[in-house]
């Protein structure tokens, strides 16, 4: 990588399905460098854009950054190896941005994932000169499609524009929705970011944008053609930069996630419904037979089909990250430990236990009480081992919403492979409830048997975690 650049992409290539939309495909940004990347629609711009950002697999070639420090990383490979991009700013085409944020909350989000300090005088300014300071406290959703364009922008370069170490911000259509006044204040700040060191890659159609780069590639037959720039433009004044926090994007991420979650708990709330309603049905079941006559097995299923239900159901996560590219968003800026932290993040965690319980003392009346003073000491068992498998069926869905088509396949087909590792809770409830706990390391013991279903459960997370980025 030369001493100068901030970024280099070496001969990549890139298919979508079986067409093959950019071929050997190189490029670099330099420091204080602005590139344009025009090309018709459908060209490879924007599939080009999450390249660079680390975003999707390639065929071959690198991807490599700058970092902070002046060491180089490959952040994608063509052999599958992807480590995080540096703290940069992003913008993409459909904005990446959930409905349920506050405007605020989203800026806020934007410099803490890149790791810089802020208070709220400072977002308030911001939002002042962008003018979205009188809908500050208004959700993403509530916006027009213009002051969400005009969000979304700012998203992606105030974390740059605030840095002093050289960074890089992507912009893909910035300046699509934007009125004459933002698209001047845009260009203005790029300018200034430029003479500031960092560096920028736009991907556009709007001829006043392309002249204000130092360089145009254009995409064209899955290749890449350079052409001097105009670097016109006026250069605005950019805030003071913003010490760094120290803060990583893992903990933005945890942050914004319950966040999200304590403004709609009703999304979380509803996962027990289903549960609640498989308890009301068992219990009209159990009602006019006794479960114990026909084996254990029959009412261990019962009591852990209701929090079984609420693991398994589809987590409110998976609809915010797929909004508007919003799970992208996140995928460029936390890298590759983000499928796994939004599986763990956005699983049913609490709900399975309390369920497990509640289920028991709902539906085990007719078993003896010294039994079922057993089996409540040691309920949690199968009910911890249930939030693995609701963990591993979150990243099923997730897996399922980050398909090409995600409505041509079902994640309750996919979620048929976790009925094993109910089974074997199952199993391990019913020898609970005819032996009392048995705390041996025997192949058919309940501590062995949860086990097993946990091992399940963790390799349907990985292969689930795992399997999109290669």
């Amino acid at each position: 990588m030369e001493p100068g650049n901030l970024v280099e992409v070496s001969g990549i290539e890139v298919h979508r399905g079986r067409s093959m939309v950019l071929h050997e495909a190189s490029l670099s940004l330099g420091k204080g460098e602005v590139i344009a990347l025009i090309g018709e629609n459908g060209s490879g711009k924007s599939t080009l854009i999450e390249a660079i950002s680390g975003i999707i697999p390639l065929r071959s070639g690198d991807v490599q950054w700058r970092l902070e420090n002046d060491s180089n990383r490959t952040v994608r490979d063509s052999q599958g190896r992807r480590r995080p991009l540096p703290p940069m700013g992003l913008t993409l085409q459909k904005d990446g941005m959930c409905g349920e944020e506050t405007v605020i909350e989203r800026i806020a989000t934007a410099l803490s994932v890149s790791g810089l300090s802020h208070d709220e005088s400072i977002l308030t300014r911001l939002l002042e000169e962008w003018g979205l300071s009188h809908r500050s406290k208004s959700r993403v959703a509530h916006l027009s499609s213009g002051l969400r364009r005009r969000l979304s922008v700012l998203s992606g370069i105030a974390p740059v524009a605030l840095s002093r170490p050289p960074r890089v911000s992507i912009l893909d259509e910035p300046s699509e929705g934007l009125d004459t006044a933002s698209k001047n204040l845009l260009g203005g700040w790029i300018r200034a970011m430029a003479r500031n060191g960092h560096g920028v890659i736009i991907a556009t159609h709007d001829k006043e944008v392309i002249q204000w780069a130092d360089r145009v590639l254009e995409v064209c037959d899955s290749s890449l053609k350079e052409s001097p720039g105009e670097s016109s433009g006026p250069e605005l004044n950019l805030p003071k930069p913003l010490e760094m926090a120290g803060q990583t994007p893992i903990a933005s991420l945890m942050k914004w996630t319950i966040s999200m979650e304590m403004r709609n708990p009703v999304d979380t709330v509803g996962r027990a419904v289903p549960a609640i309603v498989a308890i009301l049905l068992a219990y009209a079941l159990v009602g006019s037979i006794d479960p114990i006559d026909h084996g254990s097995n029959l009412l261990a299923a019962l009591v852990l089909a209701p929090p079984f239900i609420s693991a398994v159901t589809s987590p409110a996560i998976s609809r915010r990250l797929s909004e508007e590219d919003c799970g992208r968003w996140w995928n460029a800026n936390v890298g590759p430990i983000s499928r796994p932290a939004f599986s763990i993040i956005g699983s049913s965690v609490i709900i399975p236990i309390p369920m497990a319980y509640f289920s028991w003392i709902v539906l085990a009346g007719s078993v003896d009480s010294q039994v079922s003073i057993e089996v409540l000491k040691w309920l949690w068992l199968p009910a911890i081992c249930m939030i693995d498998l609701a963990i591993a069926a979150t990243s099923l869905h997730l897996l399922a919403s980050d398909l090409s088509r995600p409505g041509a396949v079902s994640a309750s087909l996919l979620l048929i492979v976790l009925v094993w590792p109910f089974l074997e809770l199952t199993e391990a409830l019913s020898m609970i409830i005819d032996n009392g706990m048995q705390i041996t390391l025997q192949f058919n013991g309940p501590l062995v048997t949860c086990f097993f279903a946990s091992l399940i459960s963790a390799l349907v997370w990985i292969s689930a975690v795992l399997f999109p980025d290669t």
